[in-house]
Order: C-alpha cells, then sequence, then structure tokens
C-alpha cells in the first residue's frame, strides 16, 4: 500500500492508543533493511513506522559524501515507491535529529515537504524528532515551539524527547543517572510550550530510565509507572482525557516484556528498534559467510562461487533463529563462541584440501 498519508497516520496512532498497542518504529540504513521492514511488518500482519537517523541518512547518500539531506530524500523515496507493493501501510520518519544537525537533517526535509503541500501533494515524511535532550529544557522547547508550527503547516508530526535517554544514538551520547527520569514539571513546561494538540500534534518521548545500546535486563532502573504518574498529572492539571500524551519508547533493548507491556499501557504508541535489528542484520550476514566460506572467498587459488558470493544471494538467505540482544550471551563469550567456531570450520577445510591435494 501507499505510504500513510497524514489523515492515516493520524489514525495510526489513534488506534494504537485506543487498541493498547504500539507501532514498531525501526531504524533502517539501506534499501535491503527497508525491504526486511516491509516484508517482517507483512509477516506480523502489522502496520508500523521506518525511520531513518542522521547517521543512515549519510550513509544512504554514500559514506564518503555523507549528504544527509540527500541521504534521508533517497531514504524516502525509495521507500515510498516499494511500499507499494506491500499490504501494509507504513509512516516514514526522521529519528534523533540534535541542534547541531537541524540545518542540515530535519529543516531541509521540512522545506521540501512544504514544497510537497504547496504543489498539492503529501508532505515526503510523516514525522520528524527534534532530540534537544543534551541542551536545556527552556532552550528545548523554544526550538521545538519554532519548529510545531512548521509541521502542522504541512500536517506532519513532531517528536520531542523530554529529559534524556542514556548511552549513545548517532554519536548523540549521555552518561546514566537522575537525568533519565521525565518529571512532571518538565511534562507540564512541555504543555504549556506546546499545547495538547491545539497548536500541532507532537509525540513526546519521556524518559523513565531507558537507555540506547545494548543492555542486560536489570542492567537499568526502568520505571514505566513514572508515565502513568505523567499522564495523570497532566490529565488532572488540565482537564484533558485519559493519556493525553502520545508517547514514544526510546532505548528499549534489554527491556522486560512486562516493562514493554506497561510502557504501553501507559501510552506508548511508538517504540523505536535500532540494536536488535543492527545485530540480527549483521549476524545473518557472518552466518552466510561461515556456512559457504569456499563459496564467498577465492582460497588457494580457487575461484570461489558467484552464485555465493553475489550479494542479492547471501542477502536473501535466512539466517537460523538467534535470541534477541536481550538474552545473548555477554558481548565477550558471544565473540569467542564466534571466533572459535570460524577457526574450528578453517582448520576443518585445511585439513579436507591438504588430504584433497596428497
Amino acid at each position: 500500500m501507499p505510504v500513510a498519508t497524514p489523515e492515516q497516520y493520524a489514525e495510526m496512532l489513534d488506534r494504537a492508543k485506543s487498541g493498547g498497542f504500539a507501532y514498531p518504529a525501526v531504524n533502517v540504513s539501506s534499501s535491503q533493511t527497508i525491504n526486511a521492514v516491509l516484508q517482517g511488518l507483512t509477516d506480523a500482519g502489522s502496520d508500523g513506522i521506518i525511520q531513518v537517523t542522521t547517521g543512515g541518512a549519510d550513509y544512504f547518500s554514500g559514506h564518503t559524501v555523507k549528504n544527509r539531506a540527500a541521504g534521508a530524500l533517497a531514504f524516502a523515496r525509495f521507500a515510498t515507491e516499494v511500499a507499494k507493493n506491500y499490504p501494509i501501510t507504513v509512516a516514514l520518519h526522521t529519528d534523533h535529529c540534535p541542534k547541531d544537525a537541524l540545518d542540515g537533517f530535519v529543516i531541509p526535509m521540512i522545506e521540501a515537504s512544504e514544497e510537497e503541500v504547496r504543489a498539492g501533494r503529501n508532505p515526503i515524511f510523516q514525522s520528524h524528532m527534534w532530540d534537544g535532550s543534551a541542551i536545556p529544557l527552556n532552550e528545548n522547547l523554544d526550538t521545538a515551539t519554532d519548529l510545531l508550527p512548521r509541521m502542522k503547516a504541512i500536517n506532519a508530526i513532531l517528536e520531542v524527547e523530554i529529559g534524556v535517554v542514556g548511552g549513545e544514538e548517532d554519536g548523540v551520547s549521555h552518561d546514566t543517572g537522575s537525568h533519565l527520569y521525565t518529571t512532571l514539571e518538565d511534562a507540564i513546561s512541555t504543555v504549556e510550550a506546546l499545547g495538547l494538540g491545539d497548536k500541532g500534534r507532537y509525540m513526546a518521548a519521556l524518559t523513565f530510565g531507558n537507555v540506547h545500546g545494548v543492555y542486560k535486563p536489570g542492567g537499568v532502573q526502568l520505571r514505566p509507572s513514572l508515565l502513568k504518574e505523567i499522564q495523570d498529572g497532566i490529565q488532572s492539571k488540565y482537564g484533558t482525557g485519559e493519556k493525553p500524551f502520545d508517547l514514544v519508547f526510546h532505548g528499549g533493548s534489554g527491556s522486560s516484556d512486562d516493562e514493554i507491556a506497561e510502557a504501553v499501557r501507559n501510552g506508548v504508541v511508538k517504540m523505536n528498534i535500532d540494536t536488535d535489528t543492527q545485530y540480527a542484520f549483521s549476524r545473518s550476514i557472518a552466518d552466510s559467510v561461515l556456512r559457504n566460506y569456499d563459496g564467498f572467498l577465492k582460497v588457494d587459488g580457487e575461484v570461489g562461487d558467484k552464485k555465493t558470493y553475489d550479494p542479492r544471494a547471501w542477502a536473501r538467505r535466512r539466517s537460523r533463529p538467534w535470541p534477541p540482544a536481550s538474552s545473548r550471551p555477554r558481548a565477550s563469550s558471544a565473540r569467542t563462541a564466534s571466533r572459535r567456531a570460524s577457526e574450528t570450520q578453517l582448520d576443518a577445510r585445511q585439513r579436507e584440501r591438504r588430504r584433497g591435494r596428497s
């Protein structure tokens, strides 16, 4: 189906909140990963959100070029075209844009969508994230206040981060600490600056101890109950309906099913996925190389097997099941096991070749 219209996207988010579920919002960095997300959503019978970071957009443009505006447009054009071939609806989103990237990432995308809307077409992206988590809250909200009217004019949705998600996401790095927990006062300041939909629709990434990257269950103290406290506090102060904020869950790798379920019950409608899918993609390549080593590489003067090292072949292969990041062994153990497996396979092949030459 075509990429969601602004009206369809708004209805998707409304349906998620009323239905008590969240859409997977998956980061991509190539045409292969776009197609993988579309197929995965189709297999699951789910609509979803496909998103790109500043680093992902740099990569789309060519890793030596690093023109993130061009890369983001290339991502959107490709995704818009191929999405028509799948029986699900997706929205396109730009993820984590810090202050120093605004002029080269989100602002050019808004300008491109303004041109589309003036021509009677839909915006290129359905939502954009402004990440002001590295600057003081008042400055964060000042920038969001400037962006929101422009987003409303193109019928797109702004995502803001209120508080700080720990860890690192495309160079935006934060330590852990008390600032990982958004306060009710922070949320009230957000409403005072951005309203509750009257000035334009926005999603809020409130932080409740979540951290980007890989961490073990229990390694970070998540407090999804904080989301309910904030939702209830805003409802009480402003007389809104329940769960006035459309919430986003960042840094979910390693979270338990119960923690995710509680966050969704408290108003999360969008759950970002990046670390686990990066690992799944890279591991499938490693798995394919190890299983077909002689075909991939020209070993001992041989020529390899073009049908094996053709990227169209190995990219289509499904790797064997592997636990998600939250249940993998320690990184050091995983690396050791992988290295030993590689060495064992190589030793076996060398013995076979020696026997063949003797």
